[in-house]
């Protein structure tokens, strides 16, 4: 068998997305590699892993690098690993996608763009357009942001609608590189099933407790096993107090067989195949700040 040969001038980098928490990363990652490897909520900092999704095209091979939000707020030590992960992730990229909310520009914006580097593409993605009603207002929205750096491109965005996204591709492909790919054409993410089906179940906590459940909560896996098609997970559930445990079991085990339910489903569609899912909550005090915790729990 002939071993398959790269085209001639193939492009291939790392393109980190970067932007306060909530402005669409995930998302837009989600969009751009046309499946769902980055979780999603409306609660900021849902994302707390450097997360990467891949597409290949015939002609270049796009490797997209979804950080958490940088977070100013609260400063233990999840939030100081978080943060970290973030500046390591900008010096090692090819290309930056700093995301910006149309309309709104504050100071967490600006904390993140005085950290980019100087060296680096950086295209300002402006997500969310397609709220803005008065498309006359985003040129001189865009110009206030462009005149605070020199951005290689501005490409105006919908993630959820995919307006533009085309577009964007198109623009980050002229920067990267030329050089082989580095994962196979079906590859979307170098993540493992087991670290997905982590990050499915802590999106279902975020979303269906929302504002209700405080930020330190996490889900670790204890135990997934795999027979042909058949894949058996039993996961925890980590919050810090007997209270965030009842608000997540909810009455009578409802909410927690809610979890259950649309996190098994979603692997499913992930995986293809059948989810046995088991899920049990637990109380660990203090596991957000302590370093040696966050480490043995997947923290970077």
């Amino acid at each position: 068998m002939s071993t398959p040969t790269t085209p001639e001038h193939f492009r291939c980098g790392y393109i980190a997305i970067v932007g306060r928490p909530n402005v669409g990363k995930s998302t837009l990652m989600n969009v751009l590699i046309g499946a769902k490897v980055s979780i999603t909520s409306r609660k900021a900092q849902t994302t707390r892993h450097r997360i990467t999704g891949i597409q290949t095209r015939d002609d270049a091979q796009f490797i997209y690098v979804d950080t958490p939000g940088f977070q100013t707020r609260h400063a233990n030590a999840l939030n100081k690993t978080l943060n970290k992960t973030v500046s390591n992730t900008l010096t090692s990229s090819d290309v930056i996608l700093f995301l910006v909310e149309a309309g709104t520009f504050g100071p967490a914006d600006q904390q993140v763009l005085d950290l980019l580097p100087t060296n680096v593409p950086v295209v300002l993605v402006i997500n969310k357009s397609d709220r803005v009603k008065d498309k006359a207002v985003l040129m001189p929205f865009a110009q206030k942001i462009a005149a605070l750096r020199d951005f290689s491109a501005i490409v105006p965005v919908s993630a959820k609608m995919r307006f533009q996204v085309d577009a964007l591709e198109t623009e980050i492909k002229r920067h990267l590189p030329e050089n082989a790919p580095v994962f196979g054409p079906d590859d979307i993410t170098d993540r493992s099933e087991k670290f997905l089906a982590t990050e499915i179940v802590r999106e279902k906590v975020f979303r269906l407790l929302g504002d209700e459940l405080p930020y330190t909560s996490t889900v670790i896996i204890e135990q997934f096993e795999q027979e042909g098609d058949l894949r058996r997970i039993f996961c925890a559930i980590l919050v810090e107090r007997d209270t965030h445990k009842s608000m997540i079991i909810g009455n009578k085990g409802a909410r927690l067989k809610e979890i259950s339910t649309q996190s098994r489903l979603d692997m499913e569609k992930l995986f293809g195949g059948t989810v046995y899912l088991e899920i049990w909550v637990k109380v660990k005090s203090g596991w957000a700040d302590n370093e040696a915790g966050l480490r043995a729990y997947g923290y970077e």
